[in-house]
């Protein structure tokens, strides 16, 4: 009896069996989505030293792999073309089973609450369309991985969510723009979509990034309140600990971003900030320069509560990161803004905006247009100004619209309202009063309704062609 007893106990200690359980974080579970064509990282824990097993259903031989000191242990399995489902056994002192597993292309989004905003809406803020996603919303091609809301001090192992099947219930809590980014993806490439959703409301871009890169490159940073009882989710590095290092290296094709409101009232710390973030999650991912697209913050009115504020400087910050980092688009949202509404509701074309720079750029549609016209040049001929754009392939078009919202400068630098016309390939701009033009503005404010597009329908962000400092 004693030694049944003594048995007892060690069972409930948990150390009458010398081996651990082998265990996998929660991204790696059944329903997954796999990157398609790759050599995908998979890591969980056991004993150390100890040994596991890998069998994957759509591979002929087994993967060994043994845990280290720690009882980490790392390996990588070849994925084949789209298809499934699939099985995947891990097998040590116990077994685990994933099933339905498909293999396809594998997305992250991210960002503050307009990336957050699920389907259904928030409280008096619709998502329009929302009704006809949800009602259409049963696709077992379509995986969604919800990343629970969570921050910390030091980076955690894992994050709290699960695989489900797109369905009514799972879409109308997802991300509106990350679900119809992915169903679209999903009905042009005939293939599995997976989505890994990592959002928070109101946070700042120093949140998303890791603690060490922001201690040795922008000292400007204040890191003080990490770990103390002042610490909060918009302080720097603990969405990073929390809820991207847990799935920092699953293999993914690239990342959606939708965010820069939080951080509007210091443009030139983002022009910095949001580049660097770019590229050191790619450091990190250790799967090198990976797509990254991402969203233009909206016109609103009450951006400007704070005094001196023009979170024109904001979009203009995002606008050139797409020159600075390699393998980045941007989308424009100008002319889909709400005036009292800092969560726009056309969230579906958001989605489908983005869904163009991963086709053209990604998967091969090379007639598929994506974004919006840039300006590119200027000429002055008989007091007006005629402006060239690039990424116009076809010319640039104003959708039937009263192009407003142009402004012009001589050498005074005092800017007036400007007219607008569309001449061939390039836009005239002029005002009679103004002789001599140096300078052209467009959008140069927190709320306009943007009015230039090139002719496949996609804005042109608000710029300018001077760089006068009147960055606050």
């Amino acid at each position: 009896m004693r030694g049944i007893f003594l048995t007892l106990v060690l069972l409930c200690l948990g150390i009458y069996n010398a081996n651990a359980d082998v265990k996998l974080p929660s991204v790696f579970a059944s329903n997954m989505v796999l990157q398609q064509q790759s050599e995908v990282p998979i890591w969980g824990w056991a004993d150390k030293k100890e040994q596991v097993t890998i069998n994957a259903s759509w591979l002929t031989e087994d993967i060994q792999v043994k845990a280290d000191t720690d009882g980490k242990w790392r390996a990588k399995i070849s994925t084949p073309s789209y298809g499934g489902p699939y099985t995947i056994e891990f097998n040590a002192s116990n077994k685990i089973i994933l099933n339905n597993v498909l293999i396809g292309e594998v997305w992250v989004c991210s960002g503050q609450s307009n990336m957050e905003m699920p389907v259904k809406g928030f409280n008096s803020q619709p998502v329009y369309g929302s009704n006809d996603l949800i009602a259409h919303a049963n696709n077992a091609n379509i995986r969604l991985f919800n990343i629970r809301n969570d921050y910390a001090a030091e980076i955690k192992r894992d994050c709290s969510s699960q695989w489900t099947e797109a369905n009514p219930q799972s879409v109308a809590n997802f991300s509106a723009v990350a679900y119809s980014y992915a169903r679209y993806l999903n009905e042009v490439l005939q293939v599995p979509i997976g989505v890994i959703n990592a959002t928070w409301g109101g946070t700042r871009v120093e949140a998303w990034m890791d603690k060490e890169v922001l201690e040795t490159e922008f000292k400007e940073v204040f890191l003080g309140d990490i770990g103390t009882e002042k610490m909060k989710f918009q302080t720097p590095t603990v969405l990073y600990n929390a809820m991207v290092h847990p799935i920092q290296g699953f293999g993914i094709k690239g990342v959606i971003w939708y965010q820069g409101e939080s951080n509007s009232a210091q443009p030139k710390q983002y022009e910095e900030l949001f580049p660097r973030m770019i590229t050191r999650w790619r450091e990190l991912w250790g799967q090198g320069d990976f797509p990254f697209y991402y969203v233009q913050i909206c016109p609103f009115q009450n951006y400007g509560k704070t005094p001196g504020r023009n979170t024109a400087e904001l979009r203009e910050a995002q606008l050139k990161a797409m020159s600075k980092v390699v393998n980045t688009g941007m989308v424009s949202t100008v002319d889909i803004g709400h005036r009292w509404n800092i969560h726009p509701p056309e969230k579906i074309t958001i989605g489908h905006r983005l869904a163009y720079w991963a086709l053209n750029k990604d998967y091969g549609f090379n007639q598929v247009i994506c974004g919006g016209p840039v300006y590119n040049s200027m000429n002055v001929k008989d007091g007006k100004a005629y402006l060239n754009f690039k990424n116009a392939p076809l010319g640039i078009d104003n959708k039937g619209k009263h192009l407003s919202d142009f402004y012009i400068a001589g050498t005074d630098s005092v800017f007036h309202p400007a007219k607008a016309l569309i001449k061939g390939i390039q836009l005239e701009v002029w005002n009679d009063e103004v002789k001599e033009p140096v300078a052209i503005r467009y959008g140069w404010s927190n709320w306009f309704v943007g009015s230039l597009y090139n002719t496949a329908g996609n804005p042109a962000s608000s710029f300018r062609t001077d760089n006068w400092d009147d960055i606050k």
